[in-house]
């Protein structure tokens, strides 16, 4: 997928009126399907690759586009007609699922941009959180031990609760970090930002989501154990 400073684009015209085209699934002239391209989830909607969408907005162009795609729509249609309506229609449902999620649409967006891999560094524990780590792995320990012994838990639930409560605490807090840098990629394409300020951006969405996501990891671990105690 093409990074910002080389958008993804779509034909020109259309391939049977050879009118010029608004958008890559369905001429908007004649109504006759596009073949799949290779396009974001950004231009499949239309949309410029930003991170604040208009939800409503998201969810009324997908429903219109749901309907233009609908396989009923091409019952009588050729098979090659059947087989990109079929297509296209899951790429539309894929894009919808990742982009009316804040988080699914940060990682996307980095993943489109070539700034992030699945899996990278979501297991490194942020450096300020080593101790409170250490420690909460040490009471989940102890819970465990405690459990498989048939002692008394009611203590070491409470100081469990507590630390879950901490850690959402700091996911929350991460969440409000995020949402502040998205905002400031968002001026960055608004204003035409040079590379070098859209990747330190980039980079600190990258870093929010490592470090959420480790906390995550944290607080679910936490409810899991207290679930089983």
């Amino acid at each position: 997928m093409t990074p910002l400073s080389a958008r993804a684009t779509v034909p020109m015209v259309c391939t049977n009126c050879h009118e010029r085209l608004q958008g890559p699934l369905v001429c908007s002239n004649c109504g006759k399907l596009q073949s799949a391209q290779d396009t974001d989830y950004f231009a499949l909607f239309g949309l410029p690759r930003k991170l604040w969408i208009e939800m409503s907005g998201l969810e009324q162009k997908f429903l219109q586009l749901s309907w233009k795609l609908h396989p009923d729509n091409f019952v009588n249609g050729s098979d090659e007609e059947r087989e990109i309506s079929l297509k296209r229609s899951s790429d539309l449902n894929d894009a919808y699922r990742a982009l009316k999620d804040p988080i699914a649409r940060v990682e996307y967006l980095l993943a489109i941009e070539g700034e992030r891999k699945e899996g990278e560094k979501k297991q490194q524990a942020p450096p300020e959180l080593l101790e409170e780590v250490f420690e909460l792995n040490e009471s989940l320990d102890e819970l465990r031990e405690a459990r498989a012994a048939g002692l008394e838990l009611d203590g070491m639930k409470t100081r469990l609760k507590a630390a879950e409560a901490n850690f959402g605490q700091k996911l929350a807090a991460v969440d409000a970090e995020m949402h502040l840098t998205a905002k400031d990629w968002d001026q960055a394409v608004d204003a035409g930002a040079d590379d070098i300020t859209r990747k330190k951006i980039m980079a600190q969405l990258n870093e929010h989501l490592n470090r959420r996501s480790y906390i995550r990891n944290l607080v679910v671990s936490v409810a899991k154990e207290l679930a089983e105690a």
